[in-house]
């Protein structure tokens, strides 16, 4: 379904992404690992056309979209929930979630209903305005307003980045939820204790490059490895909702 080939993105001289292949298939979910600087959000980027890669190629529902901006991207089935959330703090909730769905072609849906549920506390807080909602709200939202596109493929970057310990669980709570309900997803981590539950397949990626992949079980058998890339000491895993169990 979408798959990345010798992707590069440079800037300037920098070099932030040396050639790198991913390739999910429908239903699967990838989680894309590594520590600060390590080219994971360039990625995100390259594949939902906020940047152009300068080499490699990226194929969704084997179409070349290379390149192609971000707008006619989403329109192809394929949203980016970006780092730092990005939503548009002049409007209130509902306008941010019913200008994603418009942006898709579909005014306001019966999509919208599926997003208050999936996150009570946006329905709560419909009408207010979002630069005035706290950081785990703004991801709430981020991610509300990818699904109002109806995506077939989801890109999640950096969703835990800046939430408080509570925040972190409400929102994985519904990323796992999201995918019990066979979305395929790209997911890029610093927290492999929070990615490898949800994730068939995983990846460390270092100065652009991946270093080490395989399933979360295979990686996990080698923990001196993902700290060493990640640039952490890992934590155990912690029992969470499982792939497949809806939160």
């Amino acid at each position: 379904m979408l798959t990345v080939e010798s992707l590069e993105v440079t800037y300037g001289s920098i070099r932030a992404v040396a050639g790198l292949d991913i390739a999910i298939g429908k239903g699967g979910v990838t989680a894309l690992l590594g520590a600060n600087g390590a080219g994971k959000s360039s990625t995100m980027s390259a594949i939902g056309g906020l940047l152009r890669p300068s080499g490699g190629r990226v194929l969704f529902d084997g179409a070349d979209i290379t390149g192609m901006p971000a707008h006619r991207v989403a329109r192809r089935g394929l949203a980016l929930v970006p780092e730092g959330r990005m939503v548009v703090g002049c409007l209130t909730v509902q306008e941010n979630l019913d200008l994603s769905a418009y942006a898709r072609g579909r005014r306001r849906t019966a999509l919208v209903d599926e997003v208050y549920d999936l996150f009570p506390r946006l329905a709560e807080r419909r009408a207010q305005t979002a630069a005035l909602m706290s950081g785990g709200e703004q991801q709430m939202l981020a991610i509300g307003r990818a699904l109002m596109t109806a995506p077939s493929v989801l890109l999640l970057d950096e969703p835990s980045m800046g939430l408080s310990p509570a925040m972190v669980d409400t929102v994985f709570s519904a990323i796992t939820a999201i995918r019990a309900s066979g979305m395929t997803m790209l997911l890029v981590e610093q927290n492999a204790a929070l990615a490898f539950p949800l994730a068939d397949h995983a990846c460390l990626v270092q100065r652009g490059a991946i270093v080490a992949e395989g399933t979360p079980e295979e990686l996990e058998r080698d923990p001196a490895t993902i700290a060493r890339h990640l640039g952490i000491d890992e934590e155990p895993r912690p029992d969470r909702t499982s792939k497949g169990v809806t939160a």
